[in-house]
């Protein structure tokens, strides 16, 4: 048994206390809609009383069963601490007379972990219980219980607990309202993510984990890093490190130690990393660094399929990179691939046929190596839905196919008996910024797929931050608060989400997440704007933007 101090202080307005009351000229108050439950995103099950219960500021932590002495969860009490109790953290001769004066319901928050296993794999165990008591009961007063069966699950019980907790600036005390509170939960799909782009636009490390920590607050669980392409080769390859020079400079680079950090930084919050290649296309940017990969000077990508060369440096990246990321997928993209470039290049073409291929049957090959050789380092392979749409029969039966076209994708990859991924980009790709968020809230990755055994190998979903127009001045407003529309969508049970009515039973809790996210630090963007990441039309509060 390990005991711990946990401040959990939710940096939100108390506004379920506040009377609506309209003042000439000015934005009326906020009052919120009690009957709704401002959880994000919204538990699996849940009940709850009538209660108001004020938290201990010195709550105490007990942690129980195998996985109790884990240092991811402790790191994670420090971190929600510094996160959720910035109202307390100065003390001062009021805080203290407070807290000889006031008395508390809740002074021990108790986390049971049963698994020891820290192993952060696809479909990792992420449930949990979380039990909030009343005042009237007094057998277990003044404890609250979060049970899960990894440290994972207890990240996701850890957030909820700290969404449940709200800071009265009257009292200047922390409360949870409508206690009891009795949540059982679990995610819906095993697949949450967000693609981030690193190439377009360099994002320093600080911000990478900003975005991580986001990520956490709505129980997103897969960064999928795109982190090189055409523009730009960002990443140190010690095996070849001539790549990055393809960097945009000196500066905007990746070392091997930052991606350690990263991943490191992520597996903390319960979060998988899945790196990406993308070969054969969208490859400029290797050639300055290695022009034999290039077709020609004039003709810089697809890389040059003629070449064994280029085979065995796409080994020699994946090696290197096998030993960063223990995410069992790897994305090796094949999406837009243009072969004109090898048809027109003599020395290509000429090799084309004495293989007696045509550029289709040379993107095929390309495609399929690049698999073979991912396989080999133990990696399932990941890749864009043209190699799906062009070869579908022969892509190797572990392919993911991952769905960014359009809608229908999925239920003709589930059909063939391959697995998918959920990434329309009508509806769940963040640079399209005149969707609004009730398009990405409907958005349903198991759209005309009704055989249960079909849908469970639509693995999930994941929206899209690429990176032509984004960069560190605007890339948390371009992802937030959208992205948190799609993560209920992942998260919670398809029955519990709401398809009508949106404005009156999503949009309020959305304002209030998006709220939450701002009291946190992260730059959301106002919620029903135009087009997203623009800035607030006017003076009101952030939950009328």
């Amino acid at each position: 048994m390990l005991s711990l101090s946990l401040c959990s202080y939710a940096s939100l307005l108390a506004v379920a206390a506040l009377i609506l009351v309209p003042v000439p000229g000015l934005p009326a108050i906020v009052d919120l809609d009690d009957g709704l439950t401002y959880v994000w995103p919204l538990p699996q099950e849940f009940g709850h009383g009538n209660a108001t219960v004020l938290v201990d500021p010195g709550i105490s932590l007990v942690v129980e069963g195998e996985g109790g002495g884990s240092a991811i969860l402790r790191d994670a009490f420090d971190r929600y601490t510094r996160v959720i109790f910035q109202h307390n953290d100065v003390f001062d001769i009021f805080s203290a007379f407070r807290r000889r004066k006031s008395s508390f319901d809740i002074n021990k928050l108790r986390v049971i972990v049963h698994s020891k296993d820290e192993g952060l794999q696809l479909g990792v165990d992420e449930s949990y219980s979380l039990l909030v008591p009343d005042e009237d009961r007094t057998s277990v007063i003044g404890e609250v219980t979060i049970e899960a069966n990894t440290v994972y699950g207890a990240l996701r019980g850890l957030e909820t607990f700290s969404q449940l907790c709200v800071f009265d600036f009257g009292t200047k005390s922390v409360m949870v309202r409508k206690a009891p509170w009795y949540i059982k939960d679990k995610p819906r799909f095993a697949y949450r993510g967000l693609l981030l782009d690193t190439s377009r636009h360099y994002l320093p490390i600080e911000v990478i984990k900003h975005v991580l920590d986001s990520m956490s607050y709505a129980k997103l669980n897969v960064l999928h890093w795109h982190i090189i392409d055409e523009q730009s080769f960002p990443l140190e390859v010690p095996t070849y490190p001539k790549l990055w020079q393809g960097a945009y400079s000196h500066w905007e680079r990746y070392t091997v130690e930052d991606a350690y950090d990263i991943v490191n930084y992520a597996k903390s919050r319960g979060i998988h990393v899945m790196a990406e290649v993308d070969v054969p296309g969208h490859a400029e940017s290797w050639g300055k660094g290695y022009p034999e990969l290039w077709p020609s000077l004039s003709c810089r990508e697809p890389l040059d399929v003629s070449n064994n060369f280029t085979f065995d440096l796409i080994s020699g990246i994946l090696s290197d990179m096998r030993k960063i990321f223990p995410f069992e997928l790897f994305h090796l993209g094949g999406d837009e691939v243009n072969t004109d470039c090898w048809t027109f290049t003599p020395h290509v073409n000429q090799w084309l046929q004495a293989q007696n291929m045509t550029g289709k049957d040379a993107y095929t090959s390309f495609v399929l190596k690049g698999q073979q050789i991912a396989l080999s380092k133990g990696w399932t392979p990941v890749n864009w839905e043209e190699t799906f749409n062009n070869f579908p029969e022969k892509l190797d039966r572990k392919t993911v196919v991952h769905n960014w076209l359009g809608p229908g994708v999925c239920p003709k990859v589930v059909n063939s008996g391959l697995r998918c991924i959920f990434s329309n980009q009508g509806v769940w790709y963040l640079d399209h910024l005149d969707v609004p968020w009730d398009k990405v809230y409907t958005a349903e990755p198991l759209e005309g797929i009704t055989d249960p055994s079909k849908q469970d190998l639509v693995l999930g979903g994941e929206v899209c931050m690429w990176g032509e127009t984004a960069d560190p001045s605007n890339v948390l407003q371009t992802i937030w608060p959208r992205t948190a529309a799609a993560a209920e969508r992942l998260w919670s049970k398809q029955e519990a989400i709401p398809t009508t009515n949106l404005d009156t039973t999503a949009l309020p809790r959305l304002h209030y997440f998006r709220c939450l996210l701002n009291s946190r630090g992260v730059q959301a963007a106002p919620v029903k704007n135009m087009m997203a990441r623009s800035q607030p039309y006017g003076p009101n509060s952030c939950y009328g933007q």
